[in-house]
């Protein structure tokens, strides 16, 4: 079996300046072995779910029919980010599903559109049974065969995300599921990238995120993570704050640079 130890042999001990020698930042020398921290047996990568694994446009039917408005379906979730972080930096704590009804109605009102309870369950189901990415489902099995413990962390309750990585089949590519429900904060606060870390008895700098979001890769940088980016439609890097350490078009580029590593 091949491991992908480079990846997790450096730290972020580097210079201010100076690319890291694990997860990004180009080719450089290798630290002498005195300063390599010891690679973990089975290098750890943690996933976002909702866009990053799972496509968003399964629910453009449900926008579509309630909108008659294109650009709605983004409007609605970058809503349902921005409040879901307003209300943890508040101190309340909203199921994530509850907060995205809520940003429906406040979205359809804003309009003079009436939503109904039926428009609601519908959105939940739908977001309850999106579709992986195409390349999704290989890559991830290439990264388990490969060596990677796999694991996710989502802003959804664990009956949802339970419900989506069934639905999508990729239930048993992972070796456990996260969700921020358990302390009652959302990404990108810290205590939910903590929480894992504290779970799995690994050290913040041996976990990789992986996320095509980059408010998500700021908190998991913030939290002594390394992380990847991958670049979905609608995403892109963000040229201040904390850089992901790699940046791929989709998983399986960014795998091929886990691998390859």
């Amino acid at each position: 079996m091949i491991f992908a130890g480079e990846f997790w042999k450096a730290r972020r001990s580097e210079a201010p300046g100076q690319a890291p020698h694990g997860c990004g930042g180009g080719p450089v020398l290798p630290p002498p072995m005195s300063e390599r921290s010891v690679m973990p047996e089975r290098p750890i990568v943690v996933f976002d779910v909702n866009e990053t694994l799972l496509d968003l446009n399964a629910l453009r039917p449900t926008f579509d029919r309630i909108f008659g408005d294109p650009a709605a379906l983004r409007l609605w979730f970058t809503n349902l980010i921005t409040y879901s972080e307003a209300l943890t930096l508040s101190g309340v704590y909203v199921p994530f599903t509850d907060i995205g009804g809520a940003v429906l109605r406040m979205l359809a009102a804003t309009r003079g559109i009436t939503v109904s309870d039926a428009d609601s369950a519908e959105l939940t189901d739908r977001f309850a049974g999106m579709p992986p990415h195409p390349e999704v489902p290989a890559a991830l099995r290439r990264l388990r065969d490969h060596g990677f413990r796999l694991f996710t962390l989502t802003d959804n309750t664990l009956e949802i995300s339970g419900r989506q990585l069934e639905r999508a089949g990729l239930t048993d590519l992972f070796e456990r599921r996260f969700s921020v429900e358990t302390v009652r904060r959302h990404k990108p606060a810290p205590e939910g990238y903590r929480s894992v870390a504290a779970a799995i008895e690994a050290d913040p700098g041996d976990i990789c995120l992986i996320a095509c979001h980059v408010w998500d890769t700021i908190g998991a940088a913030s939290a002594g993570w390394r992380t990847a980016l991958i670049l979905r439609e609608g995403n892109a890097p963000l040229d201040v704050g904390p850089q992901p350490d790699r940046v791929g078009q989709d998983l399986d580029a960014i795998a091929d640079q886990l691998i390859e590593r």
